[in-house]
C-alpha cells in the first residue's frame, strides 16, 4: 500500500461530531463534516460514518497518474475488498479548484438497498478521491448533511468566487444577449424542444421570450405566454397564499395545525401535535419523501389522498433535526389554506378558490391554472424526455396526472409572464407595478425565514429556497415533473430576477446553470455554466448508454412466463402485467409501458418499465409461497403480490 503524501497507516480513533465542523484531509483540503457524524483518520483517508452505522464517505489523498489509478489507490486505502465491479464512468466539469473530475458508478443489486460511487478529483497535480458507500435510506434521509460534505470539499487554500461587494451590471442588449445566447447553446447540447425564459430588473420585464418549438415535428413556437407545469414551483405561490391568510388574521405562522384542520394527522401521534402551519412546508418535520402512494394512487384521487398518505407517514429524524422535502406535508399547507378561508368547500376546491382569490387574481396571472384540460388546450408546451437509447421522446400526460391529487406542493401550469408577475413582487416587498400594497412585508418576508439547513451557507424556509454560497443571497425555488423542469430565483437586494421554463427531462441541468449563467452575465463571474451544460449533456449519454447495456430486451420469455397477470398493494394498488409477442408491458392503471429485464449481481432479476419520463423497476420475488414484485423509494419499499 503506497501513502504518497508521505501520513502514517496508524488509525485515529474515531470522533462523533456534536456540530458540523470544519476539517481538513490528510493533504489539507478542507470540508465539513456534518453533527452527529464520526469521523476517524487511516493514513491518508479522512472516513466518515453516518450515525445508523455502516454508511461512509471516505476522503482519500492520493498521487496518481490518471483519475482511474487515484480511484484504484483510494479504494486501497479506503477498503481494499470492498470495490465494486463498474457500472459506468462520466466526466464532470471542472468547478471549485478541481479539474478532471470522473465520477465512477460501481453495480449493486436492488436488496442490497445500497449505492456505491467514487469521484476523483485533480488540483495541483495532487488526486483527492470521494468514495461513498451508502445505505439508500440514509442516502434519503441525511440528503443535506451529504451535499454539505460534497459541495465544501475544496482544494486547500482554494476560496470560492464570491460576487459580495460587487455592483450588479444593468442588464443591457449586449448582457441579455449573452443570456439568450446561452439558452440557444444549452438547448442544442441538451435537445429540450421548448424553452421559454424571462427576466425582471429594477420592476422591469427586460426579457420575456421563447426558443423552440412546443412540440417536436410541429413548427409552432412557444413564448413567454406558453404554459408549462411548473411542479414544485407551487409550493412558493402556496406559502404566498398562506401569507394572505396571516394577514388576514385568519391564521397565524404558529397556528397548530389540527385547531384549523381537525382531520390532520400523522402516523405519529407526537409529531402531529408539534406541526404549525409555517412547517408544513418548511422541509423540517422529519418526515422523508413518501412519494410513490400518490404517483401510484388512485387513477381519480382527490386532495383527501394526501390527508391519507400523511396518516401513515412516520418521521426518520427528529423534528427540526434535518431537512427531509415531503410532497405530501406540503401539499396538506394548502388544503389547510383552503379550509381555512372556504370551510364550506371540498378541501381540494376550497385550495383553488383561495390560490384564484389571493394569488392569481390579485397579480394577473391570468393564465396560471390547476385545470389540466384547460391548460393543455392551445399555447402549451408537450412533456419530453429520453427513451432507452437517449432519443428525445414524448411523454405520455398521463403520467403527470397524478400531481392533481397533491396540487399544493406541484400541480400549476404556468407561463413566464405569469411568474415574472410573481417574482417582480417578491423583489418589490410585496408592492405591486400601480403602487398599492398586495401583502404585508412581514408576511411575505417570513417565508424566506431560515427553517432548515440545507448546507454551510444555504437554508429551506417556507416552499422557498435560499442560497447565499456565492457572497450573496439568492431566493430560488425549482420544480420537476415528468418532461419538466423550471426555476425562478431572484436576489432580493439587487432588484433583479429571472424565470425559466422547459418542457423535457434534459432540462434538469439547467435548474442550477441557467441561475450560474444569470450570475456571470449579471456579475462578470468567472464562465463556468457553459462546460456544465456540456458535460452534463455527454454524461446524460453515457449514462443512458450504461444503463441500456444491462437491460435485456426484449426480456428473457421464460422469465416473462414466470409473471403472474396481476399484481396487488394495499397501498399501491393494481399492476397488471399484459404479455405480449415480443415480450409484456405493467399496465399502472393511468399509463403502461413495455417493460425490460435486467440480471442483478445478486442473481435476482429487476423488470423495468420503459417509459420516457418515468422508468420504475420492480425486483422479483416471493413471499409466502405467492410471486411478488417490490418497489422501493430510498426509505420505503412495497411488495405486490399476486392476485390473480
Amino acid at each position: 500500500m503506497s501513502y504518497a503524501i508521505g501520513q502514517s497507516t496508524t488509525a485515529v480513533a474515531p470522533t462523533t461530531l456534536t456540530a458540523d465542523t470544519a476539517e481538513v484531509t490528510a493533504a489539507g483540503n478542507a470540508f465539513m463534516a456534518p453533527a452527529g457524524w464520526s469521523l476517524s483518520e487511516r493514513g491518508n483517508a479522512s472516513i466518515l460514518e453516518a450515525p445508523e452505522g455502516k454508511s461512509w464517505i471516505a476522503l482519500v489523498d492520493v498521487q496518481a497518474k490518471s483519475a482511474e489509478a487515484a480511484v484504484a489507490e483510494a479504494w486501497t486505502a479506503y477498503h481494499p475488498d470492498a470495490m465494486r465491479t463498474l457500472r459506468s464512468a462520466i466526466a464532470n466539469p471542472d468547478k471549485d479548484g478541481w479539474q478532471d473530475q470522473h465520477t465512477y458508478t460501481y453495480q449493486t443489486s436492488p436488496n442490497e438497498q445500497r449505492t456505491v460511487t467514487a469521484s476523483a478529483m485533480q488540483h495541483e497535480g495532487r488526486w483527492t478521491v470521494r468514495i461513498s458507500d451508502l445505505a439508500n435510506a440514509v442516502d434519503g434521509k441525511r440528503e443535506a448533511q451529504i451535499a454539505l460534505i460534497v459541495d465544501e470539499l475544496l482544494p486547500k487554500g482554494y476560496v470560492r468566487e464570491s460576487f459580495a461587494g460587487r455592483k450588479a451590471q444593468r442588464l443591457d442588449a449586449k448582457r441579455i444577449a449573452a443570456l439568450k445566447d446561452f439558452v440557444v447553446r444549452s438547448q442544442d447540447m441538451l435537445g429540450v424542444p421548448g424553452i421559454s425564459v424571462g427576466v425582471v430588473q429594477d420592476g422591469k420585464i427586460i426579457l420575456a421570450e421563447g426558443f423552440g418549438v412546443r412540440e417536436l415535428g410541429q413548427s409552432t413556437k412557444v413564448d413567454a405566454d406558453t404554459l408549462y407545469l411548473i411542479a414544485s414551483n407551487t409550493k412558493s405561490l402556496t406559502t404566498l397564499m398562506l401569507g394572505k391568510l396571516v394577514d388576514e388574521h385568519k391564521l397565524d405562522w404558529d397556528t397548530q395545525v389540527t385547531k384549523v384542520l381537525p382531520d390532520f394527522r400523522l402516523g405519529d401521534t407526537d409529531t402531529s401535535s408539534k406541526v404549525q402551519v409555517k412547517h408544513l412546508l418548511c422541509a423540517c418535520t422529519g418526515l422523508p419523501r413518501h412519494d410513490l402512494e400518490w404517483i401510484l394512487g388512485p387513477r381519480n384521487a382527490t386532495p383527501e389522498l394526501a390527508l391519507a398518505i400523511l396518516s401513515r407517514m412516520q418521521p426518520t429524524s427528529k423534528f427540526g433535526e434535518m431537512y427531509q422535502y415531503s410532497n405530501p406535508i406540503a401539499a396538506v399547507a394548502g388544503l389547510v389554506g383552503g379550509h381555512v378561508a372556504y370551510p364550506g368547500l371540498e378541501v381540494g376546491a376550497a385550495y383553488d378558490r383561495a390560490m384564484a382569490t389571493r394569488v392569481f387574481g390579485p397579480l394577473g396571472m391570468t393564465r396560471t391554472t390547476f385545470d389540466f384540460a384547460r391548460a393543455t388546450q392551445g399555447n402549451y408546451a408537450r412533456p419530453y424526455g429520453f427513451d432507452l437509447d437517449g432519443k428525445t421522446t414524448a411523454v405520455a400526460m398521463a403520467q403527470n396526472y397524478p400531481i392533481r391529487a397533491v396540487r399544493p406542493a406541484g400541480g400549476a401550469w404556468s407561463s413566464v409572464n405569469d411568474l415574472l408577475k410573481y417574482v417582480r413582487m417578491e423583489l418589490a416587498a410585496g408592492v405591486l407595478p400601480d403602487g398599492e400594497r398586495y401583502i404585508s412585508e412581514a408576511a411575505l418576508q417570513a417565508r424566506q425565514a431560515p427553517q432548515v439547513k440545507t448546507g454551510k451557507d444555504s437554508w429551506y424556509g417556507m416552499g422557498l429556497e435560499t442560497d447565499a454560497r456565492t457572497g450573496i443571497r439568492m431566493v430560488f425555488h425549482g420544480g420537476r415533473m415528468r418532461g419538466y423542469r423550471s426555476n425562478m430565483v431572484w436576489l432580493p437586494e439587487y432588484g433583479v430576477g429571472a424565470v425559466i421554463l422547459t418542457n423535457a427531462d434534459a432540462g434538469d441541468v439547467l435548474m442550477d446553470a441557467f441561475p450560474r449563467k444569470f450570475l456571470e452575465v449579471l456579475f462578470d463571474g468567472s464562465p463556468q455554466a457553459d462546460a456544465a451544460v456540456a458535460a452534463a449533456a455527454k454524461a446524460a449519454q453515457e449514462r443512458t448508454a450504461a444503463s441500456r447495456k444491462a437491460l435485456a430486451i426484449p426480456p428473457d420469455s421464460a422469465e416473462i412466463a414466470k409473471l403472474a397477470s396481476r399484481y396487488h398493494n394495499d397501498v399501491l394498488g393494481e399492476i397488471r402485467v399484459i404479455k405480449t409477442s415480443n415480450g409484456a408491458m405493467f399496465d399502472f392503471g393511468a399509463w403502461r409501458a413495455p417493460i425490460a429485464l435486467r440480471k442483478n449481481p445478486d442473481g435476482t432479476i429487476t423488470f423495468v418499465a420503459t417509459a420516457p419520463g418515468w422508468s420504475p423497476e420492480l425486483t422479483v420475488g416471493t413471499q409466502a409461497g405467492q410471486r411478488t414484485l417490490m418497489i422501493r423509494d430510498a426509505q420505503h419499499e412495497y411488495v405486490f403480490t399476486e392476485s390473480g
